[in-house]
């Protein structure tokens, strides 16, 4: 194929686009100038502009959701009781991580279910339908949180933190829950979670304990010094723990330890 006919070629696909553009262009401005549809292209425009916005705000939140679930939810105070129960009876990687953080998103949804329907009433819904802005939205919709974690916060944490924190003009932070900002919030109430799990952990590790002293003494007794107790001891222990339905009992304990308020 010659070169002059291939640049006649790509001149006419050229004028063919710039052709196929401004026809385009114009009967788009033809449509707009008849009666009615000039409102209605722009109602589709803003519809889906609004679409657009929540599409990039609903991408956004996934991407934080793994920090929002560790910082407003119970979901730090579940995955370490789950851990210190796995430690406690000997297992390492039985039940693996991925198992344990799933168990425990699925337990905190459970949980915070009641908080999130309020949060979207309040926030969600609103902003969906465009009756809200976004700051509007965020200030409506972390309240229930708010009060959530008012209901877990531990004064006595909440004070230490308050005395460290930096203070603008010399004036004392609020230690009112309900009114005292997130900065200040947020990590008296992960602190706040971490210790009433490890209060937990220390009380489910009790049995378990028992049992490797139970073990380490019988073989003592025995003369089997080395023998490791640990090794003895986890098949009774797994059988204790089955034996007690132990899974259900703590994921029961767990959950019934945020109703009421916490």
């Amino acid at each position: 194929m010659s070169r002059p006919y291939l640049n006649a070629l790509t001149w006419a696909a050229v004028a063919a686009g710039i052709s196929s553009a401004m026809a385009g262009t114009a009967g788009a401005q033809e449509l707009a100038e008849l009666p009615g549809l000039g409102d209605l292209a722009g109602t589709t425009v803003n519809g889906a502009s609004r679409n657009a916005v929540m599409l990039v705000i609903g991408m956004t939140l996934l991407s934080l959701a793994p920090g929002l679930a560790i910082m407003v939810t119970c979901f730090p105070f579940v995955v370490t009781v789950l851990s210190i129960l796995r430690q406690s009876i000997g297992l390492q990687q039985a039940p693996p991580n991925m198992l344990i953080v799933s168990l425990a998103i699925f337990l905190s949804w459970y949980v915070m279910d009641p908080v999130l329907r309020d949060a979207w009433q309040v926030a969600g819904a609103p902003l969906q339908r465009g009756e809200i802005t976004l700051g509007t939205a965020f200030e409506r919709g972390i309240e229930p949180f708010r009060r959530f974690m008012a209901g877990r916060i531990d004064p006595g944490t909440m004070e230490a933190l308050a005395e460290v924190a930096p203070r603008a003009n010399d004036a004392a932070p609020e230690l009112d829950p309900e009114r005292a900002p997130l900065s200040l919030i947020v990590p008296s109430f992960m602190l706040t979670e971490i210790q009433r799990a490890f209060s937990i952990g220390f009380l489910v590790s009790l049995p378990f304990l028992i049992i490797d002293l139970v073990v380490s003494a019988i073989l003592m007794s025995m003369g089997m010094m080395m023998v490791p107790p640990t090794v003895v001891s986890l098949p009774f222990k797994l059988a204790f723990f089955v034996a007690v339905d132990g899974w259900g009992l703590v994921a029961a304990a767990l959950v019934r330890g945020y109703q009421g308020g916490g």
